[in-house]
């Protein structure tokens, strides 16, 4: 095989690698992915928030019901104790004025827990929304998590296959070619040579100019110039 010949495998070599290398971290599944775990943050955020406006209702309501059950044993203690109680009417008086005092609190109490019961209640139910909406999202972000991982370790098995198959290209080239050919591999990426395809480099995609076109043309056999605008080497 001619130089041209074995850079041109080269680089078919590198192409096909840097496709595969481009399809790894381009999968569809991951752009689904990177839109759900958007949504996903958009309803969390809204869950904090949402529980965060709960948080001060809720501990309010609990108060108002703790008084409220405070207040309602205290009661019955005070009715069982007149019902049965033998004291003296002056006694018996005072206890009848903290119990009309206690029930007067309590009503007070159970319209403050029904308040804060009624403000509770849709915010309560804005998160089990947010819940029921984050509930399938989360099974499918497993889903493209799964499918994403086992797609990917397909393809760095190919990518291996590749690479090897790039080491035994490589190694046909002589020494300075290789040189060469690598530094431009390293500077644009992709791969170190490109094909002139209608007077354009087909790496860059740049026409040469006339000039450059002809000097190309009428190089000596086994003697190669590099691309004006890319730097990668011209193939035939």
């Amino acid at each position: 095989m001619s130089e041209a010949d074995l850079l041109r495998a080269l680089m078919e070599a590198d192409r096909w690698i840097d496709r595969v290398t481009s399809q790894r971290s381009h999968l569809p599944e991951m752009t689904e992915l990177a839109t759900l775990e958007g949504e996903l943050r958009e309803l969390v955020k809204a869950l904090n928030e949402t529980q965060a406006d709960a948080g001060p209702v809720r501990s309010a309501y609990e108060d108002a019901q703790a008084e409220a059950s405070r207040l309602h044993a205290r009661a019955g203690d005070l009715e069982r104790t007149l019902v049965s109680s033998t004291a003296n009417a002056r006694d018996l008086s005072a206890m009848q004025k903290e119990l009309d005092h206690v029930r007067e609190l309590l009503e007070r109490s159970e319209d403050r827990e029904l308040e804060f019961l009624l403000a509770l209640e849709p915010l309560d139910e804005v998160v089990r929304s947010i819940r029921e909406r984050a509930q399938p999202l989360t099974v499918r972000r497993g889903e493209l998590q799964t499918t994403i991982a086992e797609l990917q370790a397909s393809l760095d098995e190919e990518l291996v296959s590749l690479r090897r198959d790039r080491h035994v290209r490589a190694s046909a080239v002589s020494a300075a070619l290789l040189a060469r050919y690598d530094q431009a591999l390293v500077r644009v990426g992709g791969s170190g040579a490109a094909q002139v395809d209608a007077g354009r480099c087909d790496g860059c995609r740049i026409a040469l100019s006339p000039l450059d076109h002809d000097r190309w043309k009428h190089l000596p056999a086994g003697t190669f110039m590099d691309c004006p605008e890319c730097g990668r080497i011209l193939l035939p």
